[in-house]
């Protein structure tokens, strides 16, 4: 849904397709500089990264009166829990404490609505702004998703196949934004 919801905000420009590249290459650069500094939370990093920018894109939506908005909020609602148990499980085996555990995940909780309220009141007249976002989202979420679910397998270069699943989307999406404008 924020794909076409960010290129529909962004008229249609091919302007789409770096800034869905740019989110991608920027997840995958902010992993890497935590994973350099053994502080590498893969699963809570994505549910933050994620969860913030769709939260803004949300609030936007929402003071746009766009009629997706209510669906979007509900389906990153429900990508968000499994996110949330699996962040709550790799903190805990960090930490060893579900007091401390706990007390990391509600500090969290209050940027979603900090996110969405301000996506609300200042995004809401920006609509390409609010696209941009979007699609800069979408490119780390995809980053995301393939870091999550590449083979497990011992590669020097592990960041390769989610890069990869990235620029081959920005590929696709390139090849179906042409067709659409020449077809």
């Amino acid at each position: 849904m924020l794909v076409p919801e960010g290129i529909e905000s962004l008229n249609g420009s091919m302007m789409a397709i770096p800034v869905l590249l740019m989110g991608g290459i920027a997840f995958f650069v902010i992993e890497r500089v935590l994973g350099l500094r053994r502080r590498e939370s893969p699963q809570l990093m994505g549910m933050v990264l994620d969860y913030v920018p769709e939260a803004v894109a949300l609030g936007g939506l929402m003071a746009l009166g766009s009629p997706v908005a209510a669906l979007l909020a509900v389906l990153v609602g429900l990508q968000n829990i499994p996110e949330g148990f699996n962040a709550y499980r790799e903190l805990y085996a960090q930490y060893c404490s579900p007091v401390k555990t706990m007390a990391i995940m509600k500090s969290l909780v209050a940027l979603g609505p900090i996110a969405g309220l301000s996506g609300y009141f200042f995004l809401g007249e920006h609509r390409y702004v609010l696209g941009l976002i979007m699609l800069f989202s979408s490119g780390g979420i995809l980053y995301l998703v393939f870091q999550d679910i590449a083979p497990q397998s011992r590669l020097k270069k592990h960041w390769a196949p989610p890069l990869g699943a990235v620029v081959g989307f920005c590929v696709v999406l390139f090849s179906q934004m042409v067709l659409e404008a020449y077809g």
